[in-house]
């Protein structure tokens, strides 16, 4: 319901949003007159709310005012506060449903040795610890201006560079989740090979990643082994002609649409972010996951909150404990560190409406789409089954995309509604912005406007279609905006668990 520049979610809401700057006077849904001016995204109390109350947005509790609001009142953080308290589940609306001709489709990828579908070529040079991550940017610098011209079939030459792999414990979370990680982009389907260099003195020994075959010994080596920094870029020279040769004689094929496996973002959310944007990537993963592929959701945090709605879709009583006990993880996590859930809406975030994290964890699930939750996994782990899956990650989207790639993602899709700027090689991103401001002031950036939803130009599920349709292209080669500016090198952060040493 649109009525006078605002946005009413659901008739049980006592809050509407706005839909563009409102003045004093302006008229309300339910007959009130707006007594402040209300900035796009940011809520506005079309009921009284009592002291205490739950404010409602989305048909579910976003908090509890912390102060009596009149209808017109302008509710945020100075008289709305984060409570852990849950409305009712309200069962999801039928999604909808992929066509006969959505399941065979397909698009053109590349088919690994192994079976695997990936959606771009690049050849990743892959640090075991941060003190191999200037020699890997030379590999990876010399091999683009050297070897790359002499082989289009490949995408690049990536580093995969980082700060961990030694003051660290050889066993416990964090060299688990490290290794898990640089083990899941070691066998990356959008790699048509790897090389990966270490120091050689460092906690986190190549040996570790146990490459097999004949030229597994020439796949990785230690700089200390080669000589030093210059000898190393020298030795991978010619381990990297001998991957290019292969790789690049490498040609796109038709794979079921069924094999791609997206994972979903939000970062820079604003108050439109549930309402536009991340719906519309709801409807184009139901649609995905009606043809067999994977929407991955992620960022635990960030689902605070709205995790019984996850919960109640899940398709077994297993699912639905596992997904609860990420949950209770957190909660004990942050309680450690003297830190709340609630503290994770950026200022970014509240500044573009937003107020608690319920508020931002409704909004976020809405990526998820409607179809059952079948399947919860750890950071990182390999990522099986089909249609909505969860994979356990910090809301900080580096480190989320990071997870959902090293576990198989093909392609990311991230919403914005601040202007996040983001790439994730060998993963392409698609970004989508939730407002039209922002779109128009970074299109460079944006490859996707939602912002038309909340001006009636479009709907929710034609928007959903064509964010299906852009994630066949791009897999198929179509590139991103993110790619076309060269985003990804730097955008590689693996969760760091555990004590520094």
């Amino acid at each position: 319901m649109n009525v006078s520049n605002t946005i009413l979610l659901s008739p049980a809401d006592n809050v509407a949003v706005a839909n563009g700057r409102i003045e004093i006077g302006t008229a309300l849904p339910g007959g009130a007159l707006a007594t402040a001016v209300i900035e796009p995204g940011h809520k506005v109390a079309i009921k009284p709310i009592a002291a205490g109350e739950a404010v409602v947005k989305y048909a579910q509790a976003i908090g509890r005012a912390t102060q009596d609001i009149a209808p017109g009142e302008h509710v945020h953080s100075h008289n709305l506060v984060f409570e852990a308290g849950r409305l009712p589940v309200v069962p999801p609306s039928e999604a909808e449903h992929a066509t006969a001709a959505d399941r065979a489709r397909t698009f053109m990828g590349y088919r690994r040795a192994d079976g695997r579908a990936g959606t771009r070529n690049f050849i990743g040079i892959i640090a075991s610890v941060n003190c191999s991550a200037t020699v890997c940017h030379s590999i990876a610098d010399t091999a683009n201006r050297t070897l790359l011209p002499k082989y289009p079939g490949i995408d690049g030459f990536v580093p995969i560079v980082h700060g961990q792999g030694c003051g660290m414990s050889g066993t416990g979370d964090g060299m688990m989740v490290l290794h898990r990680t640089l083990a899941g982009y070691a066998r990356h389907p959008n790699f048509g090979g790897v090389l990966m260099v270490g120091l050689g003195c460092e906690v986190n020994q190549l040996t570790l990643y146990g490459q097999k075959g004949a030229a597994a010994g020439k796949r990785h080596f230690n700089i200390q082994d080669a000589g030093g920094s210059r000898k190393s870029v020298e030795k991978a020279m010619g381990v990297l002609a001998e991957i290019a040769e292969e790789v690049g004689q490498l040609k796109r094929e038709p794979i079921p649409v069924s094999e791609i496996v997206v994972g979903l973002q939000c970062g820079g959310s604003d108050g439109m972010s549930g309402i536009t944007a991340n719906p519309a990537l709801g409807a184009a993963v139901d649609i995905l996951a009606g043809v067999g592929g994977i929407g991955i959701l992620s960022e635990t945090t960030e689902i605070y909150g709205a995790e019984h709605l996850l919960a109640y879709r899940a398709a077994t009583p297993e699912i639905a404990k596992k997904l609860d006990g990420y949950v209770k993880w957190w909660e004990d996590h942050v309680a450690k560190h003297g830190a709340s859930i609630d503290n994770n809406p950026s200022p970014g975030n509240k500044r573009g409406g937003l107020t608690t994290i319920l508020e931002k964890s409704l909004g976020a699930v809405a990526k998820g789409g409607q179809t059952p939750l079948n399947g919860v996994f750890g950071y990182a782990e390999k990522v099986t089954g089909n249609g909505l899956v969860f994979m356990d990650t910090p809301g900080y989207d580096p480190v989320s995309a990071t997870g959902q790639v090293a576990g198989g993602a093909n392609v990311i899709v991230f919403t914005t509604g601040r202007g996040s700027c983001f790439g994730c090689r060998p993963t392409p991103s698609i970004k989508i912005a939730t407002n039209s401001t922002m779109y128009h002031q970074m299109e460079e950036d944006m490859d996707v406007n939602c912002g038309v939803i909340a001006s009636g130009e479009k709907t929710i599920a034609g928007m959903g279609r064509e964010i299906f349709e852009l994630i066949v292209e791009t897999a198929s080669g179509r590139k991103t905006k993110s790619e076309d500016f060269g985003y990804g090198d730097n955008e590689f952060v693996p969760w760091h668990l555990g004590a520094t040493l």
